[in-house]
């Protein structure tokens, strides 16, 4: 498990639940508006997986969805994006530098903003969940752990840049 050696090792099981049950529901999202579909699968997250990454990945969802609109251009994608970091670094209390989720999405809201491909958006944000290997946390249930944390990547910060490289392949031309 990514949360094993400086968690409670429930991250990717509570990851998995919560995108299973959006699976489930599908074709009922992709029948929305995009940004009613982004905030029906936040709620869907914040309801199903455990722990503090649903209510911070259901709030990313939920503010991009609340920003977006139904077909939005790169420019639209990258301040709704913006925004979102804003709302889940409030909702965890947090910022970049902690050893967070943070740590990835801004990288890729750097690399969006500087037009970069998906691919390479991707790419960002697999260099910055690696990049939390060495950091101490400084939030989350790691950071009781204090330097022990040190060596170790930051299971959100993982799930994060798993959801942005599934996202950048899904989408051609953002």
């Amino acid at each position: 498990a990514l949360d094993q050696a400086i968690g409670d090792g429930d991250h990717g099981l509570n990851m998995k639940r919560g995108f299973e049950a959006v699976r489930a529901e599908a074709d009922a999202f992709s029948a929305k508006p995009l940004p009613d579909a982004l905030k029906a699968v936040g709620t869907k997250l914040v309801m199903t997986v455990g722990g503090a990454s649903g209510p911070l990945f259901g709030t990313l969802f939920m503010a991009l969805g609340k920003d977006l609109p139904p077909a939005p251009d790169r420019a639209a994608l990258t301040t709704a994006l913006g925004k979102a970091i804003e709302a889940v670094a409030a909702r965890g209390k947090s910022q970049p530098g902690q050893k967070t989720m943070l740590d990835v999405l801004q990288p890729v809201y750097d690399a969006l903003a500087q037009g970069e491909t998906g691919a390479e958006i991707a790419d960002a944000a697999d260099r910055a969940a690696d990049a939390t290997v060495p950091m101490k946390a400084l939030r989350g249930r790691a950071s009781f752990l204090g330097e022990r944390s040190i060596g170790h990547m930051d299971a959100g910060a993982r799930s994060t840049a798993l959801l942005v490289r599934a996202v950048a392949e899904a989408i051609e031309g953002i």
